[in-house]
């Protein structure tokens, strides 16, 4: 009689369906804020609220720190279809991720949720609002939102997810 060995019902269960909520509300934040701060704000409007911090209405056309801000429309098409291409791979891999996976599933999510808070953005307006600006005078850090920060974060989770799972596959190896 040959039997088969069954994973737990618990681990079938992607980290995409555990996360879902955390993605659909940092998404639902994200935009939210964006279109408070566009209502409520004048173009380069700042207000202060630390001697270091002040929330400000940009609009960045490019990428990353105004990649390619400049050029006349096209980057908003180009960076749209490459969200879209990440977001749908990213939804792939959380599906492919087990449930029990909790780091690497809870920084796809956020890489995820920020992905497709700009790109809503970039297709409703043309543009990312960005509105959180951090400086220390002469320095300033180009302005950012709760997408960036969240896929930040993201990525920083997965750095440490791919090194944990690289020191212990070192370890396993060497038993």
């Amino acid at each position: 009689m040959v039997r088969y060995v069954t994973l737990p019902k618990v681990l079938k269960t992607s980290a995409l369906k555990r996360f879902i909520w955390l993605i659909m509300v940092l998404w639902v934040l994200d935009l939210y804020i964006k279109w408070l701060i566009s209502q409520h704000f004048n173009y380069a409007e700042r207000l202060n609220m630390l001697p270091f911090f002040d929330l400000i209405l940009v609009h960045n056309k490019g990428a990353a720190f105004s990649f390619l801000a400049s050029q006349p429309g096209w980057q908003r098409w180009f960076f749209s279809i490459i969200a879209l291409g990440i977001s749908i791979w990213l939804i792939m891999w959380l599906r492919r991720t087990p449930k029990h996976q909790t780091l690497l599933g809870l920084s796809l999510s956020l890489v995820l949720a920020g992905a497709l808070g700009n790109l809503v953005d970039r297709l409703v307006n043309g543009y990312v609002v960005d509105y959180l600006l951090v400086y220390y005078p002469p320095y300033y850090f180009p302005a950012f939102n709760l997408a960036d920060s969240v896929i930040f974060i993201g990525v920083v989770g997965l750095f440490i997810d791919f090194w944990q799972t690289e020191k212990a596959a070192k370890r396993d190896s060497e038993h």
